[in-house]
């Protein structure tokens, strides 16, 4: 039994990593900074996301992901009625594998939007971006801290697509609109995750696209193996075949591990896969001393203090604050919140402000503290040298004013570990009565294993 585990778990861990494993050794040695932790203010926007990331790893055709009204399927379950109208996002995050290993079909991925009106609906796409994990975004051993100005630095096909949407891009392969008749559906995606030539045979894509209608639309997301032609290659399905595997087909497998239910406390917490319609694509916060106060004052020298980011449940770090998306449907096998908030983005203002009557040196930081609801002891915990498991892999853009009141734009790509305190991504010396505002953004990656922190520090003074 542990040796069919190992042959299939182990090359799943090369093109998405599982961040939580349990370690063969013993962890490190704890390290408690005292270190206030709040509860992040403001709020998840009401911006609809489109969630497709149950079964992550597809070996059956069929319907990963509908939205559309279960009237006139086949299987009226595999559909959960939810249309779109004014600004929403599509997410989706899924792995194919030989199986049997000799079956070496590509399976693609299609992405279908409707529109039910007797009117034409346009779709604008205003930012997009789809990769593989082969070749496009391997997963490669990066440094804790890079600049990456260029978004050439990444290490996975989330990370690399939510480095692009970040920077407004919209890839080449998605057109800037798409008009859709009345009563028809059109392709918004229809890409291989191809293994032929892959050792193991193995691959993954990920996918984040923002949309606006002007009219109400349906969508889902599907999978169906490659067609094949006369001479046996390999064709992309037709807008004819999706539509039949939309109406005639049930929810694709395997099916991951059903959630426990939020209410329970017990361990071990499953928190399952998402595939549902999430509320909140975007969270904006000002970080300032109280909601009536136009600044954020700096901690004294020698301390810091955090807000929590990406809190979940079990996961709050003290705060008693849950920052994962609730759903507004779901499958009743799949998560019962966007736990991890994969592909929201993250716009945090932090109005600094020195209000001692000595210069400081502040630093701004995202870190990655041990997971824990209620803080046990007073401080966040960390590793005095971080574990083997990524838990953090995405890059982050900082926009301050540096030491000639120059405004500066820096992207920092960062790979934290379980346990890792991070690098300051901004160090600022702040004369005596400073104010400097300091804007950090950055979408949560997936694959990331939450919660994390964003810290404000300053600097103990030397003698």
């Amino acid at each position: 039994m542990v040796k069919e585990i190992c042959k299939y778990m182990l090359p799943l861990l090369l093109i998405f990593p599982i961040a939580q494993l349990t370690p063969t050794t013993p962890p490190p040695e704890e390290v408690v900074q005292p270190q206030e932790v709040r509860p992040l203010p403001g709020k998840l926007d009401t911006v609809p996301t489109f969630n497709s990331n149950s079964p992550e790893l597809v070996l059956k055709e069929g319907i990963l992901l509908s939205t559309f009204p279960p009237d006139g399927k086949k299987v009226p379950t595999a559909h959960l009625n939810f249309p779109f109208r004014g600004r929403f996002d599509i997410f989706a995050h899924h792995v194919a594998r030989a199986e049997p290993a000799e079956n070496l079909r590509s399976l693609y991925l299609g992405i279908i939007l409707h529109n039910p009106s007797s009117e034409s609906v346009k779709v604008n796409i205003w930012q997009a971006a789809s990769y593989l994990s082969q070749p496009d975004a391997p997963f490669i051993q990066l440094p804790s801290f890079s600049q990456n100005l260029l978004g050439k630095v990444f290490a996975g096909p989330g990370d690399r697509v939510m480095s692009d949407v970040l920077r407004g891009v919209r890839q080449e392969i998605f057109p800037a609109q798409i008009e859709i008749p009345p009563k028809q559906s059109r392709m918004l995606l229809n890409l291989p995750i191809p293994v032929q030539g892959l050792t193991p045979p193995l691959n993954g894509r990920s996918t984040l696209i923002r949309l606006q209608s002007n009219g109400t639309v349906y969508a889902a997301s599907l999978a169906m193996f490659a067609q094949m032609n006369p001479d046996r290659s390999e064709r992309s399905p037709t807008l004819e075949e999706w539509q039949n595997l939309l109406n005639n087909s049930d929810v694709s497998g395997p099916r991951d591990k059903a959630p426990t239910p939020l209410e329970e406390t017990g361990k071990p917490r499953i928190y399952g896969r998402v595939a549902g319609v999430a509320a909140g694509s975007r969270w904006r916060a000002l970080l300032v001393d109280n909601p009536k106060a136009r600044y954020l004052t700096i901690p004294q020298a020698g301390q810091a203090f955090s807000y929590a980011l990406s809190s979940l449940h079990g996961g709050t770090l003290g705060t008693g604050q849950i920052q994962s998306a609730p759903m507004l449907v779901r499958y009743p096998d799949t998560a019962y919140r966007a736990h991890g908030n994969y592909g929201i983005q993250y716009n945090l203002k932090l109005p600094l402000y020195n209000n001692t009557q000595s210069p400081q040196t502040v630093s701004v930081s995202i870190q990655t503290p041990l997971k824990e609801d209620q803080l046990v002891k007073p401080g966040l915990r960390f590793f005095s040298t971080p574990a083997r498991q990524v838990f953090f892999r995405g890059t982050v853009r900082v926009r301050y004013r540096n030491d000639q009141n120059q405004p500066q734009t820096q992207f920092v790509h960062l790979v934290q570990k379980r346990g890792q305190p991070g690098e300051p991504l901004v160090l600022l010396k702040m004369k005596p009565g400073d104010r400097s505002l300091v804007e950090v953004d950055f979408l949560y990656p997936p694959d990331a294993t939450p919660p994390q922190v964003l810290t404000v520090s300053t600097q103990a003074k030397t003698r």
